[in-house]
C-alpha cells in the first residue's frame, strides 16, 4: 500500500479488475430477488455533464447497496440516440447524423466508465438502430390497425428554426424545449398516438402510484390531463347565423351561470368569422384573429399571459335569466378544450375578471363565500380579483341560498331536463402528434398508394430504414422529403407505384419502451422476451428529472398499457418507484456555456479522481434539492478520501490481525470505556447509513461515516481487543463507503489483507445487543411524579430527551390542555415537566 492516495491509479485499476471479471453483468435468476434500478438514459450529445453525473451517480449507489444486500441487480444504459442536434451538426459541419451520434457515444461511454458506474454493459443499446426501431414500427403498425394511430389535420405547434412540429408538452412559454424559438400555430397533415382513450386509466393508476411517485409529479400529470366535470349549456343567439341559434358552452362551474356578462369564442372556431360578418367590428376582429391564429396553444394560455380580445358585434342570451350577452372572440379560449366557447363570469373567474377590468365589462357576484355577513360580503365595485372558491348562490333565482355544490347539481339537472344542455366530462390533455418533418428519426411505416389508400408497411418488411444517402441544407423540412429513392416504392397490398411516408417519429416515442428492452436487447423474434420481461420488470427505481414529468414519464406510461392491451406486454406501468433529482447549479444559476459556468466533469476525475466526484455529488445536498457547485466542497471530498486513506495505511500493521466477532458475544462489560464508546458508535454508525441509503438520504449517509472516521482517528488502543474494535470501526467505514466510493473501498479492503471484492460481499451487520446495552432508560415525570419512561441512546442532548419527553403517549395525557411552566432535564436521567 502506497503511502500517499493516487485516485487515478487505483480508480483505473480496478475499472479494469471489474471488467475482466464481469462482475455487473447479470441474468435471471428465480431464487433471488431481483432489483431493476434505472437512470433516465441519456441523449449522446458528445460530453456528459455534470447533471448526468449526480443522476447517475444516485443510480449506482443503489445498484451497488442493493448487490450488498443479496439482490439480483440489473441496471443497464443506452443512449436516446435520435434527435436534432445530430442532424443540425450534419447541417454545420457536414458530418452524417449517425456518423456523429456513434462518435460521441464511444466518447460519453468512456467517461461514463471513468466514473466507475456499475453497468452491464452488455446490454447497451442505441435507439437509432435499425434491430431497436424496427420493434416500435411494428407497434406503429398494431396501433394503426386498432385505430391508436391515426392521420388528421390539425393546428399544430411548429418551430421554424428545427422546422418540426412540437408537441404541446414540448412548448415551454411558447418557445421550442429545444431551441428556444417563438413556436407558430400551422395546420398540418400529421400522425396522432390516441393518448386520450386511455385518460382515465392514467389517472386512476395515478392514485395507485401515490407513495412511489413524488406527489408533485403525480400532481403535475393530473393537472395535464385536465379532468372537468360540469356541463354543457346552450346560450340562444339573438339573431340566428346561418341557421345556428345558439351557441353550446361548457363550465366547471355552473353555479355561476347567474353571473355571466360576456360570452367568448376561439379565433378558431368555424362561428368566429360568421358572428362579426357585416359588423363595424369586422375589420379589427379577423385581423385580430389571424394574429392570434399563429400563436402556440401554449403561450396563449401561459399564466400571467396578456388577455386579449375584440367584441364580435352579436349577441346571446342566458337562459336562466335572459340577460343580453355581448359575445367576444378572445385568445385565451382554445378549440381544443371543451367547445371552444366559454361562459366568462368576472366575479368567480380570475382570467375573466382581469378581461372584464381591461375592456370595462360588468361585474355580478352570484358567489358569497360561507358565513359571511353584510359587512364582509363581497360587492363588485370593490373586488380586486374575482372570488373562485365555493359557497353559497345568491343573485340567482331560484337556486339562491344553496350551497354551491348543491346549486351545480340542480343547475346541470335543470338544462338536462328543460333539454338546453347536458352533464359533460371533459380533459385538457390531447392526442400525441408524433410526426416530425426531419430525418434522424425512426421512419413511419406507412405508404400511400391511389388504390388502397394508407397502408402499414408488413412486418416481413421491417424495419423501414432510414437511408444514408441524404443531403442535409437545412431548409425545405426534411431530407427524406426530396429524396425520390426513399419515397419512391411499391403498395404492400396491390403492389402498385406507392409514396412512402416521409415523417419520422417524435423520439419520445423510443424513449417511451426502451426499459422494456433492456431485459433482453439482443432478442430478434420481437420487442423483448416476454418471459425475462416478467423477471425483471417493472423498474423497483428510476431515476431523472422533474422536467420529464408531462413528457417521457406521460408518454412512457401510455404506452406500456397500449402494449399490454395490444398483448405484447402484460406491465400495468412501467416503473414502481421514481426518485426526481435535483439540477447541478454553479453561482445560483443551471450550468450553461453562455453563463460561463460549465464544470467539467473529466477536468474533476483528473484533478481530483471519480470517488471524491461521486462523494461531493452525494453529499453536498439531499437528492431532491438543487446542488450548488462549490469548489471548497470538492476540495472537502477529496481531503476526507485522503485522510480515510491515511488512517488505514496507519492502523493497517496494528491492526493486521483477524477480526474480533466474538467481541460482542463476550460482552460490553470486557472492553474499556473509550473502545466501549467506539464499538457502539461503529454499529450506530452501520444502523444509520443502512436507514440512510434505504431512504436515498446520501448526504447525512456520509456524514455519519465522516463521524465515525473522527471517532477512529482520535482512539487510542491499548490492547488486543482494542485492537480489535479498531479493526472494526475500520472495516465499517470502508464498507459503509462502497456504495458511494467504491474505488478506493476496494483498494483498502485489499490493503487491510482482505481478498474478495466488495461487489458481492453482503453489507455490514449493525449488532442491535450492543447498541441497546449502551442505552440509558430515561424517566419521565410530571410535577415531579413518574409517569413513564423510554429507552434513549446514551449520547442523546437535552433537547432529545425533551422531545421524547412531550412525545411520549401516556406524558401526554397528563399535560393536555394544561400550561407548560419549566421543563427540568437531568442528562442521562429524567425530564420533569411542570404545569
Amino acid at each position: 500500500m502506497n503511502e500517499s492516495y493516487n485516485p487515478q491509479k487505483i480508480e483505473e485499476k480496478w475499472q479494469t479488475i471489474w471488467e475482466e471479471r464481469k462482475l455487473y453483468e447479470v441474468s435471471e435468476d428465480p431464487e433471488k430477488k431481483k432489483y431493476y434500478v434505472l437512470e433516465m438514459f441519456p441523449y449522446p450529445s458528445g460530453r456528459i455533464h455534470m447533471g448526468h453525473v449526480r443522476n447517475y451517480t444516485i443510480g449506482d449507489v443503489l445498484a451497488r447497496y442493493k448487490r450488498t444486500r443479496g439482490f439480483n441487480v440489473l441496471h443497464p444504459i443506452g443512449w436516446d440516440a435520435f434527435g436534432l442536434p445530430a442532424e443540425n451538426a450534419a447541417i454545420q459541419h457536414g458530418v452524417h447524423p449517425a456518423k456523429w451520434t456513434y462518435e460521441n457515444i464511444s466518447q460519453m461511454k468512456e467517461q461514463l466508465k471513468r466514473l466507475g458506474f456499475s453497468y452491464d454493459w452488455t446490454r447497451e443499446i442505441a435507439t437509432c438502430d435499425p434491430s431497436y426501431y424496427k420493434w416500435e414500427q411494428m407497434v406503429f403498425t398494431r396501433m394503426f390497425e386498432r385505430g391508436l394511430a391515426y392521420r388528421k389535420s390539425s393546428i399544430v405547434n411548429w418551430c421554424p428554426s428545427c422546422e418540426t412540429v412540437l408537441a404541446n408538452e414540448q412548448v415551454e412559454d411558447g418557445t421550442c424545449w429545444r431551441c428556444k424559438s417563438e413556436v407558430q400555430a400551422k395546420e398540418m397533415e400529421g400522425w396522432f398516438f390516441k393518448i386520450t382513450e386511455y385518460t382515465e386509466e392514467l389517472l386512476e393508476w395515478a392514485d395507485k402510484l401515490k407513495g412511489g411517485w413524488p406527489d408533485r409529479v403525480l400532481a403535475m400529470q393530473r393537472n395535464w390531463i385536465g379532468k372537468s366535470t360540469g356541463a354543457e349549456i346552450d346560450f340562444p343567439l339573438e339573431e340566428a347565423i346561418n341557421g345556428e341559434v345558439s351557441l353550446r358552452i361548457f363550465t366547471t362551474r355552473p353555479d355561476t351561470v347567474f353571473g355571466v356578462t360576456f360570452m367568448c369564442i376561439a379565433p378558431e372556431h368555424p362561428l368566429s368569422e360568421k358572428l362579426v360578418r357585416g359588423k363595424p367590428q369586422e375589420k379589427e376582429a379577423l385581423f385580430f384573429m389571424n394574429r392570434i391564429k399563429k400563436q402556440s396553444d401554449v403561450e396563449r394560455v401561459t399564466e400571467g399571459a396578456k388577455k386579449e380580445g375584440v367584441f364580435t358585434g352579436s349577441y346571446c342570451i342566458n337562459p336562466f335569466n335572459g340577460e343580453r350577452v355581448p359575445i367576444y372572440i378572445a385568445n385565451f379560449v382554445l378549440m381544443g378544450y371543451g367547445t371552444g366557447i366559454i361562459m366568462c363570469v368576472p366575479a368567480h373567474d380570475q382570467r375573466d375578471f382581469e378581461f372584464a377590468k381591461e375592456y370595462g365589462l360588468p361585474i355580478k357576484v352570484v358567489i358569497q363565500p360561507v358565513g359571511a355577513i353584510k359587512e364582509s360580503s363581497l360587492n363588485a365595485d370593490d373586488m380586486e380579483h374575482a372570488y373562485e372558491e365555493p359557497g353559497i348562490m345568491v343573485n340567482s333565482g331560484e337556486f339562491s341560498g344553496l350551497p354551491s355544490e348543491e346549486g351545480k347539481e340542480k343547475v346541470i339537472q335543470c338544462v338536462e331536463s328543460r333539454g338546453f344542455g347536458k352533464r359533460q366530462i371533459n380533459y385538457r390533455l390531447r392526442d400525441w402528434g408524433i410526426s416530425r418533418q426531419r430525418y434522424w428519426g425512426a421512419p413511419i411505416p406507412i405508404v400511400y398508394c391511389d388504390n388502397c389508400d394508407v397502408v402499414p408497411v408488413p412486418d416481413e418488411e421491417l424495419p423501414v430504414e432510414l437511408p444514408l444517402d441524404v443531403e442535409f441544407t437545412g431548409k425545405g423540412g426534411s431530407p427524406l422529403a426530396k429524396l425520390e429513392s426513399f419515397i419512391k416504392t411499391k403498395c404492400p397490398k396491390c403492389g402498385q407505384y406507392a409514396r412512402r411516408e416521409t415523417d419520422t417519429m417524435d423520439t419520445f416515442v423510443e424513449s417511451s419502451w426502451y426499459f422494456l428492452r433492456y431485459a433482453s436487447p439482443n432478442y430478434d423474434k420481437g420487442m423483448f422476451d416476454v418471459e425475462k420481461v416478467r423477471y425483471w420488470l417493472p423498474v423497483d427505481q428510476y431515476i431523472g428529472g422533474i422536467e420529464h414529468a408531462i413528457l417521457h414519464l406521460l408518454y412512457a406510461r401510455f404506452y406500456t398499457k397500449v402494449l399490454r392491451d395490444l398483448r405484447m406486454g402484460s406491465l400495468d406501468e412501467p416503473f414502481t418507484n421514481l426518485l426526481t433529482q435535483g439540477m447541478v447549479i454553479k453561482d445560483g444559476a443551471k450550468m450553461s456555456k453562455s453563463l460561463g459556468n460549465i464544470v467539467d466533469p473529466d477536468d474533476m476525475i483528473e484533478k481530483y479522481g471519480a470517488d471524491t466526484v461521486r462523494v461531493f455529488m452525494l453529499f453536498a445536498a439531499p437528492v431532491q434539492k438543487d446542488l450548488d457547485w462549490s469548489d471548497e466542497g470538492i476540495e472537502g471530498a477529496y481531503r476526507f478520501l485522503n485522510r480515510v486513506w491515511r488512517l488505514v495505511y496507519d492502523c493497517r500493521v496494528r491492526i493486521n490481525l483477524p477480526p474480533a466477532p466474538s467481541l460482542a458475544r463476550r460482552g460490553l462489560g470486557e472492553v474499556n470505556p473509550q473502545a466501549k464508546e467506539l464499538l457502539v458508535k461503529v454499529h450506530k454508525t452501520i444502523k444509520k447509513v443502512t436507514d440512510d441509503l434505504e431512504r436515498f438520504q446520501f448526504n447525512t449517509a456520509i456524514a455519519a461515516v465522516m463521524e465515525l472516521f473522527n471517532a477512529a482517528s482520535r482512539f487510542e488502543p491499548e490492547g488486543s481487543d482494542d485492537l480489535a474494535v479498531l479493526r472494526e470501526a475500520v472495516e465499517a467505514i470502508v464498507r459503509l463507503l462502497y456504495p458511494m466510493a467504491p474505488h478506493i473501498s476496494e483498494e483498502l479492503w485489499q490493503a487491510l489483507g482482505l481478498e474478495e471484492t466488495l461487489v458481492d460481499k453482503p453489507w455490514v451487520e449493525w449488532n442491535k445487543e450492543i447498541i441497546d446495552r449502551a442505552a440509558i432508560t430515561v424517566v419521565l415525570q410530571v410535577n415531579g411524579k413518574v409517569r413513564s419512561q423510554v429507552l434513549m441512546d446514551s449520547d442523546s442532548d437535552q433537547e432529545e430527551m425533551k422531545e421524547a419527553a412531550f412525545s411520549d403517549e401516556k406524558v401526554k395525557n397528563y399535560i393536555a390542555g394544561k400550561e407548560i411552566k419549566k421543563v427540568i432535564v437531568v442528562p442521562k436521567k429524567l425530564v420533569n415537566i411542570v404545569v
